[in-house]
């Protein structure tokens, strides 16, 4: 392929690139501008609640488990009868 089609060819393909760029949704992170966007799927109330849930039971398990390692460590230095 000469270089007088391939750099015409290579130019018009960046130019389509950042055009594309510009209006495709920027994914799950911010919303990309107001023509184009939409409100990211984190950001609704029912999937904020659910992944405040999911927070919550984890650090209840955290502190469950941690609970059962000192009780195991208090067990293994004093242990009662």
């Amino acid at each position: 392929m000469t270089d007088r089609l391939f750099f015409p060819l290579l130019a018009a393909l960046f130019v389509a690139m950042v055009a594309l760029a510009a209006v495709w949704p920027q994914g799950l992170g911010d919303r990309s501008p107001p023509p184009f966007g939409h409100q990211p799927i984190q950001q609704t109330a029912a999937v904020k609640a659910a992944m405040d849930r999911e927070t919550q039971a984890s650090e209840q398990r955290l502190n469950a488990a941690r609970n059962a390692v000192a009780d195991a460590q208090t067990q293994a230095i004093s242990p009662t009868k």
